[in-house]
């Protein structure tokens, strides 16, 4: 299993007029997330996507439990519990202290640049492995 915590506050422009998240700003968050945990096993984005190689979202999922509000410091906690083969899956808590505020997922799969589905490369994997190790 592998974990990665990010912490953020909340901006003005994330909240609606009652200074609560709106719901589609948790989406952000998330990416936030993933890609910080990608970034911290040695595969950031970037190398990825210039290698041809692109990790779309195939479906997401969160389930609000209590609102975030403007200027809270939110924890974004993500995990990716087993070793992706040819679908990712990313789990997240969405926290302020140690409040659950919101849960969820997100499932990618590996792409070329023309859109069709491709097996993610062995140095992918091989990265992986090592942070599973």
């Amino acid at each position: 299993m592998i974990v990665s915590s990010t912490e953020i506050e909340v901006r003005y422009s994330e909240t609606d007029m009652m200074g609560i998240v709106y719901h589609a700003n948790y989406l952000p968050w998330l990416e936030i997330g993933r890609t910080k945990l990608m970034k911290e096993i040695g595969l950031p984005y970037k190398d990825l996507e210039d290698g041809g190689k692109l990790l779309p979202v195939l479906e997401v999922n969160l389930k609000y439990l209590k609102p975030a509000k403007y200027d809270d410091r939110i924890e974004i906690i993500t995990t990716m519990k087993d070793r992706p083969m040819a679908r990712i899956r990313m789990e997240y808590e969405i926290r302020k202290n140690e409040e659950t505020l919101a849960t969820g997922y997100s499932i990618h799969a590996f792409m070329n640049r023309n859109g069709q589905p491709i097996k993610p490369p062995e140095s992918f994997l091989s990265i992986i492995d090592r942070a599973f190790d």
